[in-house]
């Protein structure tokens, strides 16, 4: 492992803003992110395979009335978002080092507000299903921790993960799809994501790939 990555994981141990594996709070602040981490009662906003946390910092910039959580295994890129947030003085970010398949560990019933799902691995190979964050799976799984009238959003490049997220929830009884569109920057909606970008969405906007965006709420 290189010196600089080794830094950054030291780092990552030493910053208030990332909740990991060693540290008391890790097994702690499940039911209790708003108690332990942000020390307030703010609503709560995640995003999954947050990667350098673009995203999550970018909307804590445009809503100081709220509390956001980036969701990423990689420690590397965590390390990005986690020390942008301190240096800009943010306190309203924080980043959680995990595996998203054990997110149910980590937020009790009810405890997200609004959850994001941006740019995941599209996992194309027939047989991977199962491991699309947008798979019936994964959805069973986020739904108890959403609270009532909780948004959650998709956003892709991929239009094979896209449509395959569209036919999963057209197939669900409990979920009433709010708006989606296969061109998100030629939608009405594309001034309220405030023009900010992941990495992954520049790289692929760059190339002429249209970006595919929706959003849904659990039904009770």
């Amino acid at each position: 492992m290189g010196r600089k990555k080794l830094q950054r994981f030291k780092e990552n141990e030493e910053n208030r803003n990332v909740v990991q594996e060693g540290k008391e709070i890790f097994e702690k602040i499940k039911g209790n992110w708003k108690a332990l981490q942000f020390e307030n009662e703010k609503p709560l906003t995640v995003e999954l395979a947050c990667g350098r946390g673009e995203f999550t910092v970018g909307l804590a910039r445009q809503y100081p009335d709220r509390n956001f959580i980036g969701v990423d295994i990689k420690g590397s890129r965590i390390w990005k978002g986690s020390t942008i947030a301190i240096q800009e003085g943010l306190e309203n970010v924080a980043f959680l080092r995990t595996q998203i398949q054990m997110l149910e560990k980590f937020f009790a019933d009810g405890e997200i507000a609004e959850l994001w799902i941006t740019f995941p691995d599209p996992f194309p190979r027939d047989g991977d299903e199962k491991r699309r964050l947008t798979s019936p799976r994964f959805l069973d799984m986020y739904r108890p921790m959403i609270q009532k009238d909780g948004t959650v959003h998709f956003k892709t490049d991929n239009t094979g993960l896209f449509d395959f997220t569209l036919e999963v929830l057209g197939q669900r009884e409990d979920v009433d799809l709010i708006f989606s569109t296969h061109d998100f920057y030629t939608s009405e909606l594309k001034d309220e994501h405030h023009g900010i970008k992941t990495r992954y969405e520049k790289i692929f906007s760059d190339k002429g790939e249209k970006i595919k965006y929706l959003k849904f709420r659990f039904k009770e």
